[in-house]
């Protein structure tokens, strides 16, 4: 049974930074390991992913995000700095392990495994 825990969100002030965590267990072929995001109102999106030495970020957050991972110990990081008002959402670690999801990696339905959840709260 694969299994996520994100932690880490919290409230903070716009221009302020917070680091989530997301720990894993029991998956047997992570081909890709992601961070999405889900704002009120609005669709999950994908916001970075991590793959091998592969790194992308969705636009709105290149230069202020940051994804790594520590294989040692299987935490998947997410690094935020700058925050801004509408970077508001519940923040999810997924993990796909189908092969083709280096193709696909910010649509939601090749992704087998999600967190619950952690909420960042951004102030203007």
């Amino acid at each position: 049974q694969a299994r996520l825990v994100e932690s880490g969100g919290g409230s903070v002030q716009a221009g302020g930074s917070l680091k989530l965590s997301c720990a894993a267990s029991g998956y047997m072929y992570p081909y890709c390991l992601t961070w999405f995001r889900q704002a009120p109102g609005k669709e999950r999106e994908g916001v970075a992913v991590i793959r091998g030495a592969t790194t992308t970020y969705t636009d709105s957050v290149k230069g202020r995000f940051t994804i790594s991972n520590d294989n040692a110990k299987d935490i998947l990081y997410l690094e935020m700095n700058s925050l801004k008002f509408e970077d508001t959402a519940i923040y999810y670690c997924a993990i796909s392990q189908q092969p083709g999801c280096h193709s696909h990696f910010f649509e939601p339905p090749w992704y087998d495994t999600w967190g619950q959840g952690t909420q960042v709260t951004v102030s203007s």
